[in-house]
């Protein structure tokens, strides 16, 4: 495969290769639709949803789908529900495709960020944002370390809080993927934070603006000149018995968020819009204390820890540069007032960029296996390897879906 490649084209390849729309095309219901047909008008409705170029658009580049069938198969078929399935399955297929020899074992390391997105000020549902300076939504990615693979998506406000959506991200992604640890910047972590993961069994690794302010909490009272190197940090110590008294209560909430018998929004305003006195979340916000203190000491000595978390926050920035080249249509700005609709378009952005990323790993797993390849990357190159690019792609133009032509690629 070589020159620039339509997305749509990518987009196509993906789905047939992963038989990823199955679930929505083999139902009873469809009608007289034959699947074949259904499958190439979903796939419009896709793409339409993930550029923001919308159906009118992409319908006006085909002659077998009129606008009017295109909006029938999105209304009938395509929920939130089915475009998330779709999204995992082309992950899944991901990481099975991908050879360890080239892209190293699977990570159980996620980086985790938001990106904003504009709306038109009349839109009632969006909320001005202070960083931004302007009317939008903020999209929270879940994004794998090694391969660039996104796991979970989520549309937020722009006054939600980033915490329970970088949980939500860890716990509930779906994927076959195992999530040990998980990187983000300031506004993705919180003392709070730092309580629920310990208690969720995940490590959350957070770069931290000013962390020359943080506080350092000491492990049992007394010997307050124990550490005279870090006295200038050090502060009370921690209320273990607080913790012993509120732990099964903490273990509960816990295990709600793991189970999906309460979301973590739920359980986190619950405390904070309660009386801060709650003894439980005092406990938890103790506990955190506790993660907290650990991670700084962690990160003060490790240089090694400090290039991982950059390195995997990296991962979400370039994930975030992608947004931009595929999400291109309207100036990218979301134009629906309709929660439903916010959350197609950011689930199909999501399947046209999985799909870009799966297929980039099986064309590099191709350009490699030549022999003349043998030796030639060094660790460096090895290192910066990633398929997460798309200097090759175009994603603007009139939309050719032709399902009869395939890219000429390995298994």
């Amino acid at each position: 495969m070589g020159g620039v490649v339509p997305l749509i084209d990518m987009l196509k390849e993906a789905v047939l290769r992963t038989g990823c729309l199955r679930a929505v095309t083999s139902v009873a219901d469809r009608g007289n639709l034959p699947e074949d047909v259904l499958a190439e008008r979903l796939l419009l409705a896709i793409y339409a949803y993930g550029t923001n170029t919308g159906i009118n658009s992409v319908a006006g580049g085909t002659d077998r789908h009129t606008e009017d069938d295109i909006r029938y198969v999105r209304r009938r078929y395509l929920n939130t529900e089915a475009a998330r399935r779709i999204a995992i399955e082309i992950a899944n297929a991901t990481f099975a495709a991908r050879k360890p020899s080239i892209w190293g074992e699977s990570s159980t390391a996620i980086a985790s960020d938001s990106t904003h997105f504009g709306a038109y000020d009349q839109n009632i549902f969006t909320e001005h944002h202070s960083r931004y300076g302007r009317r939008g939504v903020l999209i929270y990615w879940s994004v794998e370390r090694n391969g660039s693979v996104v796991i979970h998506s989520q549309l937020l406000n722009c006054s939600a809080s980033e915490v329970h959506a970088m949980v939500e991200g860890a716990m509930h992604h779906g994927t076959e993927m195992d999530v040990e640890s998980s990187y983000v910047d300031t506004h993705g972590q919180s003392e709070i934070g730092f309580g629920v993961t310990r208690l969720l069994g995940f490590d959350l690794l957070p770069r931290i603006k000013r962390i020359n302010k943080c506080r350092l909490y000491r492990p049992a009272a007394g010997e307050p000149d124990l550490w005279p190197g870090l006295k200038p940090a050090m502060t009370r110590p921690i209320r273990w018995e607080l913790i012993a008294q509120q732990y099964d209560q903490m273990m509960k909430y816990a295990t709600a968020i793991r189970t999906r018998t309460a979301s973590t929004e739920a359980i986190l305003r619950r405390f904070m819009k309660a009386n801060a006195a709650h003894p439980t979340y005092q406990a938890m916000i103790e506990l955190g204390r506790v993660q907290k203190t650990f991670f700084l000491c962690r990160y003060l000595r490790s240089r090694e820890l400090q290039r991982e978390i950059n390195s995997g926050l990296n991962v979400a920035e370039s994930w975030n540069g992608a947004n931009q080249i595929i999400y291109y249509g309207k100036t990218s700005e979301i134009t629906s007032n309709r929660r439903d609709e916010q959350e197609m378009s950011v689930l199909c952005l999501r399947i046209c960029q999985a799909a870009l990323v799966y297929v980039n790993v099986l064309m590099i797993q191709d350009v490699l296996a030549d022999p003349e390849w043998d030796g030639v990357l060094t660790a460096e190159d090895e290192r910066g390897l990633t398929p997460l690019f798309w200097s090759h792609v175009l994603p603007y133009g009139e939309v050719k879906l032709n399902m009869n032509s395939r890219l000429a690629l390995g298994d």
